[in-house]
């Protein structure tokens, strides 16, 4: 199944949902709207709520009233992640998303703070209409966690000796546990039993970790055009991703070094010989690795599962979080 036909296997509800996510920015605050329809249109590959909708379906088939409010969730899911990237782009003082302005650079850091936080509050508005307490304990846990990850994260920023370990404990909390909440979700809208629950729970949090691998990879591999932001923002952030803590531990003596003062002063002076250092000393093909077990973990996850185009699609969604280039 190509990458293209996994959307096509809920493109009906796939629609519903961005119907759905268009109706719940309105606002009577004019800059509300103009600034959510920027950042909800400006592209993405809205991952979060297909993967929603394909656990909800490949757990069971959904009458109407399930049906939607798998689409609810859905839109609940993407209005969180993409407040946190509002808020995220501001942290990080980025300046360029999936190839357009951010939200701050164009409106400014305050609006683009205050309207992350209106869609986290929507979202939690949905989710009350919903009615669904387990999803709503669920989605509490997400969002504490996700924000214990930013903060780790923060801490991290410009210290070179942050270990794999931390690295990845900072990846599954900030990145991998809103997909994990997402499989998670989905399967609890389907009335999934505990074990299917547990095998998209654990499929979602070995995905989105494998998602964020590759991701940290495309910094030293894509081109601007091909990620939709800078290279080397990562490094430009003094953030010491698996590519950068391998090189420093595997790479020569002067790679090391050069990668070490980067992370320091988070400084792009020396980014086309680090770019060179990193994919000179296996630390791409060593990433790479990882996500592809990460990947495999997650096929493995739903195994079990009853055989259903929505099984295959979230298998083929596995190996595509591995392969991609954007």
């Amino acid at each position: 199944m190509q990458p293209t036909q996994i959307h096509d296997v809920v493109a009906n509800e796939f629609g519903q949902v961005n119907e759905y996510i268009v109706s719940q920015l309105n606002s009577d605050i004019p800059l509300i709207e103009q600034i959510g329809y920027y950042i909800i249109s400006n592209g993405g590959k809205r991952l979060r709520p297909l993967l929603v909708l394909l656990a909800a379906k490949a757990s069971e088939e959904l009458n109407n009233e399930k049906q939607h409010q798998a689409i609810q969730m859905a839109t609940i899911i993407e209005f969180i992640h993409t407040s946190t990237l509002l808020h995220d782009d501001v942290v990080d003082e980025s300046d360029m998303r999936r190839g357009k302005k951010t939200a701050n650079e164009e409106w400014g850091n305050a609006p683009s703070v205050l309207v992350g936080d209106f869609l986290y509050s929507r979202a939690f508005q949905i989710m009350v209409n919903v009615g669904n307490m387990p999803c709503m304990k669920v989605l509490a846990e997400t969002t504490n966690v996700i924000a214990e990850g930013e903060v780790q994260q923060l801490i991290n920023c410009g210290d070179p000796d942050t270990t794999e370990e931390s690295y990845l404990k900072v990846i599954q909390y900030k990145t991998a546990k809103l997909f994990e909440g997402a499989a998670l979700c989905g399967a609890i809208i389907a009335n999934a039993n505990s074990e299917t629950q547990e095998a998209l729970r654990q499929y979602g949090m070995h995905v989105g970790t494998a998602f964020q691998l590759i991701d940290d990879v495309m910094d030293y591999t894509s081109t601007a055009e091909e990620m939709g932001k800078s290279v080397g923002d990562d490094l430009a952030e003094g953030k010491p991703t698996l590519p950068l803590i391998y090189t420093m531990k595997h790479g020569s003596t002067e790679a090391a070094g050069r990668v070490k003062n980067a992370i320091l002063t988070g400084g792009l002076e020396q980014l086309e010989t680090i770019i060179k250092d990193v994919q000179a000393c296996g630390a791409i093909e060593y990433t790479e690795k990882k996500a592809q077990l990460q990947a495999e973990m997650a096929i493995n996850a739903v195994d079990k599962l009853p055989e259903s185009a929505y099984k295959a699609a979230l298998i083929s969604l596995a190996h595509a979080s591995v392969k991609r280039r954007n």
